[in-house]
């Protein structure tokens, strides 16, 4: 995962990300990345799952 932080009290999903940071032009190079979970990841402990893309337009 790149800048996403998971945490879990009782029945409660935090995702905390830092939306100062950035990873980087998307693979079309028309956004820039800011956080991603890289694809379908399963919570720790848990059985779900998150799939997570933050990103912006280019500037």
């Amino acid at each position: 995962m790149k800048n996403v932080d998971l945490s879990i009290m009782g029945n409660v999903l935090t995702i905390t990300v830092d939306l100062s940071k950035e990873f980087g032009p998307s693979a079309s190079g028309k956004t820039t990345i800011i956080a991603s979970t890289e694809g379908n990841v399963t919570i720790l402990g848990r059985e779900e799952r998150i799939g997570l893309n933050i990103y912006k337009k280019k500037s």
